[in-house]
């Protein structure tokens, strides 16, 4: 058996896995293969040690670590381009469809661009606990080489890559609740600086290495709060703002006295399933290696989005009397919103609790909150990613537990855990809850302030909403020169 592993050490090495610095001794076969067995558990190498006397000899990245995480980039982009489009492009009306569309590639290219500029440097650098460093600029240093801070099999070029779809998507989901009315132009002004107000702080403060609420990886954190994949970071950060910026919008002309039912289900549920699909890149891909976390966030992802899809049209049922496909997808988008921060962290039971929940407080949260407050959340992007999120932020700290994730407790790399000196190993299934409501809490303070401040700057200077003739005549043919439907010949 050793024979094997010392073979299977040996064709794995290539250029480049070379180390980068002199070793001042070669590795013993013991610590060779020792390092192939952490290359097999995702654990570091004694090379990843701090002053290690001895390199390694796969010192890269690992070759199934990368797949992995390219090919869950692939799906994370792949919510966003085509399915969220799809999806939110079904439930606007046919003269507008394209606008949707537009919102959401020109998003995609915009946030592409600030993540290459500074944003990856200001989320996952070091830095202060509230934003990171500039040390990652134009993306200086970031290449095939993995960034130990976050994983040590993960090439950090492609680790960079994986999150900025996590950042792609995190504005286009606001546009789901100002469809319809706002200037495009007014979009991208919003969404660059909301990066900088909102995200890249957010971002940075429950994922970064030294973040202020990074529970699990950040000895130092003050708020010992937990998020596996982007329950406050993703869904609280976009649904609270899209609140702000619908009521600074104001409602569609005829809102509550004409018809404005979605122009296409039949997008919508392919949207859904698109948006289900490529959430397993979300969830399962967070756990930055292909390893028994990430089959736990795959399967929790897979329980809780069936039961809270089911648990929505049933709902539907019992109280309207005809379950609706649009319920099925709502109850199902519900879901993956819920189970987001707590896939990596609960187990079967857990899931299947949330998506009880999931599909029934964002039901009440779309068909009744909305109508007593009188906003006009066009998609309703609140219901489902800030109702959603925030209850999803809450039931993790109730359910989380060490055994689906030792991580909330154990060693790291033969260092003391984080989770140790932080505190959070001994809150974890007690007032665990209690750190997840600061997280709540400042969250929503940051989206709500941030949002409305650029808001009012953005009205102020180039004005947020369309004429009302071209809303009334569609955004597609005004703003864009196009129709989504040809209906003349």
């Amino acid at each position: 058996m050793r024979v094997f592993l010392l073979t299977a050490v040996i064709s794995f090495s290539s250029p480049l896995h070379a180390q980068t610095s002199s070793p001042s001794a070669s590795p013993s076969l013991e610590q060779r293969v020792a390092d192939l067995e952490a290359y097999l558990n995702n654990s570091a190498r004694g090379a990843d040690s701090a002053n290690a006397p001895v390199a390694s000899n796969i010192s890269g990245p690992g070759p199934a670590s990368n797949a992995w995480m390219m090919t869950c980039a692939a799906l994370v982009l792949f919510m966003t381009l085509p399915g969220l489009a799809l999806f939110y492009g079904g439930l606007v009306r046919a003269k507008n469809v394209l606008s949707v569309l537009a919102q959401c590639l020109g998003i995609a290219g915009l946030v592409t661009i600030l993540w290459w500029l500074v944003g990856y440097s200001l989320v996952f650098s070091h830095g202060s606990p509230f934003i990171g460093g500039l040390k990652f600029a134009f993306l200086r240093g970031v290449d095939g080489r993995p960034n130990s801070d976050y994983s040590y099999w993960v090439s950090q070029n492609v680790f960079a890559m994986y999150q900025l779809m996590f950042a792609i998507i995190t504005p286009a989901l606001i546009i789901g609740a100002v469809a319809e009315r706002m200037k495009f132009a007014a979009v991208l002004v919003f969404v660059g600086v909301w990066m900088f107000a909102v995200y890249f702080p957010i971002a940075h403060m429950v994922w970064g290495i030294d973040g202020w609420m990074n529970g699990v990886w950040n000895a130092d954190a003050k708020i010992t709060a937990i998020d596996f994949a982007g329950g406050t970071v993703v869904h609280m950060s976009s649904g609270w703002s899209a609140l702000v910026l619908c009521i600074l919008l104001g409602h569609r002309l005829g809102f509550k006295k004409e018809i404005m039912a979605p122009h296409s289900m039949v997008l919508c549920m392919v949207g859904t399933g698109l948006l289900w699909v490529g959430w397993y890149g979300f969830n399962a891909g967070s756990a930055l290696a292909p390893d028994g976390i990430a089959a736990n966030a795959f399967m929790s992802t897979t329980l809780a989005t069936a039961v809270a899809s089911f648990t929505w049209a049933m709902l539907e049922y019992a109280l309207r009397g005809k379950p609706s496909v649009l319920g099925f997808c709502s109850g199902a988008v519900g879901g993956l919103v819920v189970i987001t921060p707590a896939c990596g962290y609960v187990g079967p039971s857990g899931a299947v609790i949330i998506g009880i929940a999931a599909g029934i407080v964002p039901f009440f949260a779309c068909t009744k909150l909305k109508s007593w407050l009188g906003y006009d959340d066009a998609l309703d992007t609140f219901g489902i990613h800030a109702v959603g999120g925030t209850l999803g932020a809450f039931l993790t700290g109730l359910l989380a537990t060490a055994s689906v994730n030792p991580n909330l407790l154990l060693s790291v790399a033969g260092s003391p855990n984080p989770a140790t000196r932080n505190g959070l190993a001994r809150i974890v299934g007690h007032t665990l809850w209690l750190e997840q409501l600061k997280a709540i809490g400042i969250t929503i303070v940051f989206a709500v302030v941030g949002s409305a401040i650029i808001g009012a700057i953005v009205r102020g200077l180039i004005g947020l909403r369309t004429a009302p003739e071209i809303e009334r005549q569609g955004l597609d043919i005004n703003e864009h020169g196009e129709e989504g439907y040809m209906t003349t010949g």
